[in-house]
């Protein structure tokens, strides 16, 4: 399997060689740049392909900050993760880094299981949607002809194998799919399995959150507990409804990027699924109800 390139920019030598160490077991191609001009360049060398990039936000002349905006006005690095790192950890500098498309943060100086972790996160993310926009694909003609269907999901298998169906309705189901897959994966660990926020981001600093799901799903407490997933196909929009069978959650501070959950693994799903793949997206009553809504035009 060949290796996955990773841009790694740091305007000091020792940096990247720290990052380059502890990243040595990860069978990663590092193309390590100190120097941002020539970063951006070969991001746009037409064959390039990287995987992921980890940018320093202070650095001479083009500025971390700057080179991820220039990234970000390009569509063919719109599913390249970006890694900001970072001393500069104040709210506002957070809140601008992630307004600029940095929704994975390390601030220095940090452990190596920190940048192992975060790395193998953000590669994740990117292979799972890449993978949906796959099945998608194949599925998007024929999933015009319908108009209302619900479905019951209980694992996170299910959902893998619902989502490009659903997302098949939309007219962008590559942008969609992912939004849809985090809110079912919500309904799933937080709303029927109890998951709580702070047990999610060790499981994922820790790698074990899937083996988690499923001891929970073999639980007593927790069996016979199912999602459900409807889709109203209207003739100016979609309408997804997701339910889950727990007792809820404070859903209004996930619906914006915070400031202060930027350094953890988790806790970033809603506010991405709400900026980049609904046209919007309504939390009822206790939380464990979401409507999530894609226009057909305008």
């Amino acid at each position: 399997m060949p290796q996955e390139r990773v841009l790694v920019v740091d305007d000091e030598k020792l940096n990247l060689l720290v990052i380059d160490r502890f990243l040595k077991q990860e069978a990663l191609d590092l193309d390590l740049q100190t120097d941002p001009l020539a970063a951006w360049g070969r991001l746009q060398d037409p064959g390039s392909d990287y995987a992921l990039v980890i940018l320093d936000r202070m650095m001479p002349g083009l500025g971390g900050l700057e080179l991820l905006r220039c990234m970000k006005r390009e569509a063919r690095f719109a599913d390249v993760p970006v890694i900001m790192q970072t001393a500069a950890s104040s709210p506002d500098q957070v809140r601008e880094g992630l307004e600029a498309g940095a929704y994975y943060y390390l601030t220095k100086p940090y452990e190596p299981e920190a940048l192992i972790s975060i790395v193998r996160g953000a590669l994740e993310d990117r292979h799972g949607r890449q993978q949906l926009r796959r099945r998608v694909a194949r599925l998007e003609e024929t999933q015009k002809l319908v108009t209302t269907v619900e479905y019951r999901f209980v694992t996170l298998d299910d959902i893998g194998k619902l989502v490009p169906v659903l997302a098949g309705l939309c007219p962008a189901p590559e942008r969609v799919a992912p939004g849809l897959s985090d809110l079912m994966v919500n309904a799933v660990e937080h709303g029927n399995l109890g998951v709580s926020y702070k047990e999610k981001a060790l499981l994922k600093w820790e790698g074990d959150w899937e083996g988690e799901i499923e001891r929970r799903l073999a639980l007593p407490q927790f069996q016979g507990r199912y999602g459900t997933v409807r889709c109203d196909r209207q003739a100016d929009r979609v309408v997804f409804t997701i339910n889950d069978q727990g007792d809820g959650f404070d859903w209004s501070k996930y619906l914006h990027f915070d400031p202060a959950r930027a350094f953890d693994p988790n806790g970033r799903g809603i506010a991405m699924a709400k900026m980049m793949s609904f046209t919007s997206l309504e939390y009822r009553g206790k939380g464990n109800e979401v409507v999530a809504t894609v226009a057909l035009s305008g």
